[in-house]
């Protein structure tokens, strides 16, 4: 059997394999609002043969945005709008759902990537963006505004509140975005967290916020469906956050009952000098694993099907999660499972699809309402 179709279980959540949708920002919402293009976007990789889709970065708040694009959850407009999209993928597909809850912190009010991606005055139409410390992401950025004790409970409250919006809507897990150098991330991180309160200087004080944001969202969200965490596994840049900070962090995580670690790297800094290569994130994922026994996420230039299996068999991660391998090949794991002699769920109207060679790729999977 391979090992990267294997079942999996988190709690009441079943996985039919170990392929991950990594969650990949769209900036095409409106007013946070999903739009037609995440009904086609998410359609499709819902019929991906993958186990669990991964829902884009979902601002808590308006202000955490990290553009005017972005999808948001933070009232009924932005909860009506996803409702359709998600009854679509469930009366065609099983693949479990996954939010990424977000917020931008200091790398908010941005245009979207194909304009540039510069910060958005607020002369402009954006809007002045929040963080641990007045620092900008860059030298010749606006500085955010330091959140005070009032802005801390506003954004711990926005994430609690999406939180119970997105259970309301039948999601069956979060992942609470503490990464890729956003509000989360820039609180772990000396080089955006100067404070001298409790929330910032030593390592302790530093990840005290992130841990009253999961301990909010994990008292909020049901027992029975798993809430993960991730993680930047390295800054990249001397004197930044590393793998024996996210190990200390992974542990206080496992102390509160964290279901997965996904294990990225920075994005704290525009001075980061990052190598490159195939899998060059799997060793942070594998010594998360070893260090925590956590379960964990593997990401990072995955795209050979025989790298993710061995990936998986060695036990260096448990799952791996793809991005632009899928959005390059929505087939993907069809083409992995025929590869690894395994079977994959698709929609019986693509069944005729299957190569003659490859008659039990399918396997004898029905569909409909679930």
């Amino acid at each position: 059997m391979s090992a990267l179709f294997s079942p999996a279980t988190l709690r009441g959540v079943t996985l039919r394999n170990r392929i991950v949708v990594s969650p990949m920002c769209q900036y095409s919402a409106e007013r946070g609002e999903a739009t037609a293009w995440h009904m086609i976007h998410l359609g499709t990789l819902a019929l991906s043969g993958a186990a669990m889709l991964f829902i884009e970065a979902t601002a808590v708040e308006p202000d955490g945005r990290i553009t005017p694009g972005d999808l948001g959850l933070w009232d009924d407009a932005t909860e009506a709008a996803l409702k359709p999209i998600l009854a679509a993928i469930r009366q065609h597909s099983h693949i479990a759902v996954t939010m990424q809850l977000a917020h931008a912190g200091r790398k908010a009010s941005s245009h979207v990537p194909w304009d540039g991606g510069q910060q958005i005055a607020v002369s402009d139409g954006g809007w002045l963006a929040s963080a641990p410390s007045a620092i900008p992401h860059k030298e010749d950025e606006t500085p955010p505004l330091a959140l005070d004790t009032a802005g801390l409970i506003r954004v711990r409250e926005a994430f609690v509140a999406t939180a119970k919006r997105a259970d309301r809507l039948g999601i069956d897990a979060l992942e609470l975005h503490a990464a890729h150098g956003y509000l989360l991330h820039q609180f772990l991180s000396p080089i955006a967290n100067q404070r001298t309160d409790e929330y910032g200087g030593s390592l302790e004080n530093r990840m005290r916020f992130p841990l009253e944001v999961y301990d909010a969202i994990r008292a909020a969200f049901p027992a029975d469906k798993p809430v993960g965490v991730r993680v930047s596994a390295s800054d990249w840049v001397e004197g930044g956050w590393g793998i024996e900070d996210t190990i200390a962090f992974a542990n206080e995580l496992k102390k509160r009952g964290v279901d997965w670690v996904d294990v990225s790297s920075g994005g704290v800094s525009p001075k980061q000098k990052i190598p490159l290569e195939p899998g060059y994130q799997v060793p942070f994922a594998k010594a998360v694993k070893e260090a925590t026994g956590l379960n964990t996420i593997a990401v990072g230039l995955i795209t050979d099907p025989m790298h993710a299996e061995e990936i998986i068999e060695s036990g260096e991660a448990d799952f791996i999660a793809l991005a632009r391998a899928l959005l390059y090949n929505p087939r993907w794991p069809w083409h992995a499972a025929a590869q690894l002699g395994a079977t994959v769920e698709a929609p019986p109207q693509y069944w005729r699809s299957q190569p003659r060679d490859q008659k039990a790729l399918f396997g004898d999977i029905s569909f409909g309402q679930r």
